[in-house]
């Protein structure tokens, strides 16, 4: 990041996420919880054993966030978030070559 790329407002308006964005793992949890709350009362009421209830409603929880997380993470991005990627791609290939260059030939990441 170069001293003018910190001095630009715009770059630093661009990398605050949204509040959709920072408030989705809360929905996420919040989701979860109460299809597991849900679950974990039908399974009381039916079988009136407190410990059957906790394990269904336990069970229901983590697959319930798995799921959902699964799904959030299948939607396609956004023009913004795809112009985003291909500028993070550039900035690692230039910086790969630069290292390249200066003779460190080491891969990297291992």
């Amino acid at each position: 990041m170069t001293s003018r790329d910190k001095k630009d407002p715009r770059l630093t308006q661009n990398l605050q996420p949204s509040r959709r964005d920072r408030f989705l793992p809360v929905e996420l949890l919040a989701i979860s919880a109460g299809l597991a709350v849900f679950v974990g009362l039908i399974v009381l009421i039916a079988t009136r054993e407190f410990v059957l209830a906790g394990i269904g409603l336990g069970v229901t929880f983590i697959v319930a966030l798995v799921l959902l997380a699964l799904f959030a993470l299948a939607f396609k991005p956004t023009e913004a978030e795809v112009e985003d990627i291909h500028e993070q791609d550039a900035e690692a290939r230039a910086k790969a070559a630069r290292a390249r260059a200066e003779g460190d030939e080491r891969p990297r990441g291992h």
